[in-house]
């Protein structure tokens, strides 16, 4: 496959043709999370062809954004993960995220939400001013998803799966048949439909710190 040249001295042109690919900036938003298998990535991006994952994978290699690692014990095997280069993208995928969930309308037939998706949300959604000096940890779980976010005086870490000692467990009571984005999870925070283990006060600290402002 030919990859697409603008032919124009810009770092945005540049860019574009590095990542501006179908899938690419998905398959990065998965490997921002975590390092993952090809299997992993196949699962967590429905309707991707395998011809264009491996060709994605490929240019995202020769581009020096991915790298393959050799799968941490007890696994085996080859996992994807960024290089430095690639870890780089976050603050950008991050604002593409936070302005594309202004567009977003009411999810559709066969939409899809992956625990990857969800926690750049969360991360995209994060305020940054008004969680200085917070210290505070949460465990986020809407159907089969569970996330952690951890505040350090303020510095975010967050991902996939459990807290290890979380002040408190949020569970969002989400229908069954609805999709448990990251948007859904804080709707139904904010509407009480949550049961919650822990400090229940830390719900409006967390409603406060992960709820972008509407805009004026």
């Amino acid at each position: 496959m030919k990859r697409r040249d603008f032919g124009q001295y810009c770092g945005i042109a540049r860019a574009l043709e590095l990542v501006g690919e179908r899938w690419a900036l998905l398959i990065v938003r998965d490997l921002l999370v975590r390092p993952r298998r090809y299997t992993d990535l196949q699962s967590g991006l429905p309707g991707i062809p395998t011809n264009v994952l491996s060709t994605r994978l490929k240019e995202l290699e020769q581009a020096g954004v991915v790298e393959r690692r050799v799968a941490p014990a007890p696994q085996r095997g080859v996992v994807y993960a960024l290089t430095p280069v690639g870890q780089d993208l976050e603050p950008a995928v991050l604002a593409l995220g936070r302005w594309g969930s202004a567009q977003l309308g009411e999810p559709q037939p066969g939409d899809h939400v992956s625990v990857e998706g969800v926690t750049l949300n969360m991360r995209a959604a994060f305020q940054p001013g008004q969680a200085e000096g917070v210290t505070a940890s949460w465990e986020i779980r809407a159907h089969d998803i569970v996330l952690h976010a951890v505040l350090t005086d303020g510095k975010l870490e967050s991902g996939v799966g459990p807290a290890p000692e979380p002040d408190l467990v949020i569970t969002a009571k989400i229908d069954e048949d609805a999709l448990p984005s990251f948007r859904a999870i804080v709707t139904a925070a904010k509407s009480g439909l949550v049961e919650l283990t822990g400090r229940k006060k830390l719900l409006d600290t967390f409603l406060r710190v992960f709820t972008t402002p509407r805009p004026a």
